[in-house]
């Protein structure tokens, strides 16, 4: 399985691009930001960091870029999109995922670990969790404030669109365990499809013994197993 990451100006890409060159030892590719072939991948991340320095807004310069525009077609194929912190609010801006983000509620950058409840385990990224597991991962934004109106969250409910929600240690999904005043305690969310996630926690962060917590290295493991069955099936999502 060959995965590209994406390098907007600001992005932390060498962090997502560690985690599949020597934890998982997959070939994969960095994406220039005003480049535009994504032939030849199965995966394409958009990673953490300040994209552009996130002037404007987080992801605002980034939704725009040309290796975004080109995403667009790539998810209608059947490509699988990772969203991550600053990624997902790239895909928020460039319209791959419903709602958008805003500043933290008590307008401070929040750096911590964070539980999350698993509410959709059938995706690509998730198949390796149980539904309703009550996972560990950290954040690291000041824009993390998931909002979208109520007719579209009715939807995402509808839809199983809401992949994980911030709770408690014991799954309680509570104003309290909300670091930043999302609604519904959304923390992700992905498309109708299932192919393109996007969350504001970050696994690439929790994936070796040595950071104290490898709940993230689960999320990346989905993908391969995912990706292996659909071999097996002789189904190709993107070609």
């Amino acid at each position: 399985m060959k995965f590209g990451v994406v390098n907007y100006p600001g992005s932390n890409a060498a962090d997502c691009y560690y985690i599949f060159d020597r934890v998982l030892g997959h070939p994969v590719s960095m994406i220039m930001s005003e480049e535009r072939g994504l032939d030849g991948l199965d995966c394409v991340v958009l990673p953490g960091g300040f994209s552009y320095g996130d002037y404007l807004r987080a992801g605002a310069l980034a939704g725009i870029a040309p290796v975004t525009e080109q995403l667009a077609e790539y998810a209608e194929q059947g490509g699988l999109v990772l969203g991550i912190g600053n990624g997902f609010q790239v895909l928020l801006e460039a319209g791959l995922l419903p709602g958008a983000v805003r500043r933290n509620k008590n307008l401070l950058f929040r750096c911590h670990d964070v539980f999350l409840r698993v509410d959709n385990n059938a995706l690509p990224f998730t198949g390796n969790y149980s539904k309703g597991e009550i996972i560990s991962f950290p954040i690291a934004h000041g824009q993390g404030n998931y909002y979208i109106d109520e007719q579209g969250l009715a939807q995402l409910e509808q839809k199983s669109q809401i992949v994980f929600r911030y709770c408690t240690a014991e799954g309680q999904v509570i104003p309290a365990a909300n670091p930043n005043g999302s609604v519904g305690n959304i923390a992700g969310v992905c498309s109708e499809q299932g192919n393109v996630f996007g969350l504001m926690p970050h696994p690439e962060r929790c994936t070796e013994e040595i950071l104290g917590n490898t709940a993230g290295l689960r999320l990346f493991l989905s993908i391969l197993d995912w990706w292996g069955i659909r071999q097996q099936e002789g189904v190709v999502a993107h070609g």
